[in-house]
């Protein structure tokens, strides 16, 4: 059930702008002038509806997942080069992805600073902090904006900040006090909760190559998954469901709320259902993942039918239409980056490979203990269960960039300046140029 409700007249007074770091509204409601602040928080939520379709683009169909292919004016996704960065192909998905994003960071900092009421403020803090790791991830370094009232007459403050620093200065500490702040009572209704802040605090540490701080954190929201109610799907056909028992956090999505972007809904581009994603867009490379997967430990592996029609070559793991919600992080994501973590902080395989049985069970195949027991093995049988487990879900590119692996699974030598995506040319041009461009575009 959506129970994340949006409040109109406060989204659109709080956020409308021509600029979408240009964060002074043209009308603005004072903050005297409010007494709840939970229409703000909800428009906060909200924004993250048009962030999906992009994030999930740029994970799958940037990688070696699924092709993006269509004619002039929209360049191939894996062409490597310049290419991405002109103007049609950023408005489409780069710019809803960007501007959505600071509006729901505009929103949370409305909270921030002027709610009295604690739960809202951890709420808005861990929505922040997911809005500001967002934006580094695909983008690098940003522009940081910490204030409901920023000052439009000071253009420096839309200079981009190192991704080092956002994420020293701005993610961590949002996501810890999201989870001081926090408990596990808002799971059922869409709401950030402490273990989705523990989650996404691990996965900033495993970004960041830090993996005692991820093994910590990652193993308390492991640690916590039960008595939170949180217990993976027994029925793989259900992990993206939105009645899923292993959501940690989602998205959600309704059809009788206006999504915040225009276009097709992520889960049609994985279906064929999008004229830069028709059928026959799934690649061999993920099929043969699957069968390899299957011959690893023995058995059959059962997600091969729930993820692809081989035969179309399309996605059918998405079966909710245009009420999918799009989940952000599920407990098997959380246990694998759990089982990564422990593996880069030389715990020994008999330790870690048994954390993926149960996932491998599901799945319809056997243990992996005792098959692997370098820390390379572990590390390549972790990345195989990733690939294959977490298809369409928007981790694949992400994935190869932060483990180092982007050639190997491309075949190909890719410029690192292409790892990233461009800054929407629009947003350079309304900040006369103090927003720079990534190199390479």
């Amino acid at each position: 059930m959506k129970t994340i409700y949006i409040v109109a007249v406060s989204m659109l007074l709080m956020t409308a702008c021509e600029n979408e770091l240009d964060q002074t509204p043209p009308v603005e409601l004072e903050s005297s002038a409010l007494t709840n602040y939970g229409g703000v928080l909800n428009a906060a939520y909200y924004y993250h509806t048009g962030v999906v379709t992009p994030q999930a683009v740029m994970g799958d169909f940037r990688a070696d997942n699924i092709t993006f292919d269509d004619e002039p004016p929209y360049p191939d996704f894996h062409t490597y080069n310049s290419d991405l960065g002109g103007l049609a192909v950023s408005e489409i998905f780069f710019r809803p992805f960007y501007s959505n994003l600071y509006k729901s960071i505009l929103s949370a900092n409305n909270v921030i600073e002027n709610s009295d009421d604690a739960t809202q403020i951890a709420e808005a803090q861990f929505l922040r902090g997911l809005s500001y790791f967002k934006l580094v991830v695909a983008f690098g370094d940003v522009t940081v904006n910490l204030s409901p009232t920023p000052d439009s007459s000071d253009l420096s403050i839309l200079t981009r900040q190192p991704a080092a620093t956002v994420y020293s200065d701005v993610i961590i500490p949002d996501l810890t006090n999201a989870i001081a702040g926090l408990d596990n009572s808002g799971l059922s209704s869409g709401r950030a909760t402490k273990i989705a802040a523990q989650a996404l605090l691990g996965k900033v540490y495993m970004y960041n190559n830090d993996f005692p701080n991820a093994k910590i954190a990652l193993g308390n929201a492991v640690n916590a998954a039960a008595g939170a109610g949180v217990v993976l799907e027994p029925d793989f056909a259900n992990v993206v469901t939105d009645e899923s028992s292993e959501i940690i956090f989602a998205t959600q999505i309704s059809s009788s709320i206006t999504n915040s972007a225009t276009g097709t809904i992520f889960s049609g581009w994985f279906q064929g259902g999008d004229t830069k994603a028709d059928e026959q867009n799934v690649t061999l490379s993920l099929i043969d993942a699957f069968e390899a997967s299957s011959t690893n430990g023995g058995g059959t592996d059962l997600r091969e039918a729930l993820t692809i029609d081989v035969t179309a070559r399309k996605g059918v793991k998405y079966t909710g239409g245009l009420d999918q919600d799009f989940i952000e992080i599920r407990l098997s994501d959380v246990i694998l980056m759990y089982a990564e973590a422990l593996n880069e902080t030389s715990s020994p395989a008999s330790e870690v490979l048994p954390l993926l049985d149960p996932i491998r069970t599901r799945a319809g195949l056997t243990s992996l203990t005792g098959t692997a027991s370098s820390q390379a093995d572990v590390r390549t049988a972790i990345a195989q269960e990733r690939r294959v487990e977490l298809a369409f879900e928007g981790h694949r590119w992400f994935d190869l960039v932060r483990t180092g692996n982007v050639d190997a699974a491309m075949g190909q030598s890719i410029d690192s300046n292409y790892y990233i995506f461009p800054i929407p040319p629009s947003e350079i041009l309304s900040s006369a140029g103090v927003i720079t461009q990534n190199a390479g575009y």
